[in-house]
């Protein structure tokens, strides 16, 4: 069917078709049915068009993936040629291909000089799968076969496959057979939530000793990594205090616990930096990557090593009985090179660091720092965070908070922008190739949307 054909259907039709054949992530399906989902048909740039005409700012970047916006003719371009040279091939067979040569070379010129190998997956799921297995492999090489526990965070979320959910804290994932023995889970860095009378610099040494405690729990022998994203992303875009990750980073390296840190979405310039460990500080032993580094064009993701971890397995591991059918797939990684060559050399990061990012910052404070119903504004680079709130003074949360933030998620919708509830926090991640413009129009319409939630909720 073509794109006219497309867009001419009707929605009534795709929407009983799409629930006839359809099982949503993340959603009650028969509440869905009822209601109809939106039919997308359209993007470009940071917009995107339903089936009935209207026009929404994608203030999420899809899933936090599209960096570059919608409709890049470099990225649809790269894609056709590579298909006309090469669709596909495997990695097995031992053979390569250009394209992912290729677009190794680059992505090691952007990282930091301790990393040098890469796995490539489908997805950052299958990059946190990939990630166990690898690293008790990396144990069993160095002579150390029984160090196997990963320790997670809770609140914490690493895909949604068996082992990636394990790994998350979300509970109720793991209550629908999301959970795999040798996985353990400390507290979240949540400061406005679980803080107390505590600074903010106290809670998050705090929240760090407790991985310390946890590891002598389970015996400094038997625990292989610690994996966390370096701010909580589907958790409600969390950024831990200041104190958290040196002190987490000196807990790992004295107990020999590998840090691995789960960069799906802080990865590629989100943050201002090429990678969300870079700001804030730390030295990751790996990196699990996706989203971001296709700008979302097609599947693609990754688990980057560090020379330590990469040099035991190539030198003394022998075979690694490991392998994706689409790994580095040809057709993936010639839009991921085309996608971060367009980062670097149109200086998109660049400009996320030093103008955009601090833009959408200022932007936040000034139209809520004052809000009654906004208790603390969280972020950097061209992300944020609202944390709804009953009580400023006493950091008192909404008892219904899920469900005012899941009303103020509609009314955004409503007023043509996407923006995301998790828990009590309204959350944010513009495409990095946003304007100034399109950012007044974000934040403007987010207002409005938080406007009406909180004359509901009696705050205005």
């Amino acid at each position: 069917m073509n794109l006219s054909a497309q867009i001419n259907r009707r929605t009534e039709d795709y929407q009983q078709s799409d629930a006839a054949h359809h099982i949503h992530g993340f959603v009650d399906q028969k509440a869905l049915n009822a209601e109809g989902p939106r039919v997308m048909v359209r993007g470009e740039g940071l917009y995107l068009w339903d089936s009935e005409g209207k026009r929404y700012l994608d203030g999420m970047s899809g899933l936090w993936c599209t960096q570059l916006g919608y409709g890049r003719r470099d990225l649809t371009a790269a894609a056709a040629a590579q298909m006309d040279q090469l669709a596909y091939y495997n990695m097995f067979f031992h053979t390569t291909h250009p394209a992912v040569i290729e677009l190794s070379e680059l992505l090691f010129s952007l990282l930091p000089g301790h990393y040098s190998h890469v796995i490539y997956t489908n997805s950052g799921s299958e990059a946190n799968e990939v990630l166990i297995r690898t690293v008790r492999r990396y144990w069993q090489v160095v002579g150390q076969p029984q160090k196997k526990i990963m320790i997670g965070r809770w609140n914490g979320y690493h895909g949604s496959t068996l082992a990636a959910s394990a790994l998350g804290g979300m509970k109720f994932m793991h209550e629908m057979g999301g959970m795999i023995p040798d996985v353990a889970h400390i507290d979240e860095p949540y400061w406005f939530a679980h803080g107390g009378e505590l600074t903010p610099a106290e809670f998050g040494r705090r929240c760090a000793l407790q991985l310390e405690e946890k590891i002598l729990e389970l015996g400094a022998e038997n625990v292989a990594g610690f994996i966390a994203e370096p701010f909580q992303g589907a958790g409600g875009m969390i950024f831990p205090p200041e104190s958290y990750w040196p002190e987490i980073q000196r807990i790992c390296r004295q107990y020999d616990v590998l840090l691995c840190a789960d960069e799906v979405i802080g990865g590629f310039g989100r943050t201002g930096e090429w990678f969300a460990h870079q700001h804030f500080g730390f030295e990751p032993d790996t990196l699990s990557i996706a989203k971001g580094l296709t700008s979302g064009y097609l599947p693609m993701g990754g688990l980057v090593l560090s020379k330590r971890i990469a040099e035991a397995l190539v030198e003394q591991g022998g075979m690694f009985a490991h392998g994706l059918t689409y790994s580095g797939h040809p057709v993936a990684a010639a839009v991921a090179l085309a996608n971060l060559k367009a980062l670097r050399d149109e200086g998109i990061v660049r400009q996320v660091k030093d103008d955009t990012g601090p833009y959408l910052q200022q932007l936040l404070h000034e139209v809520f720092g004052n809000h009654p119903m906004v208790g603390e504004i969280q972020g950097t680079g061209l992300l944020g965070a609202l944390q709804f709130v009953e009580d400023k003074a006493t950091r008192k949360r909404f008892a219904n908070e899920n469900d005012l933030a899941w009303q103020c998620r509609t009314f955004g919708f409503e007023e043509g922008v996407i923006i995301r509830s998790t828990l009590g926090r309204m959350i944010m991640a513009p495409a990095l190739v946003a304007t100034r413009a399109e950012l007044d129009e974000l934040v403007d319409k987010t207002r409005i949307a938080v406007d009406r939630t909180a004359r509901i909720a009696g705050k205005l």
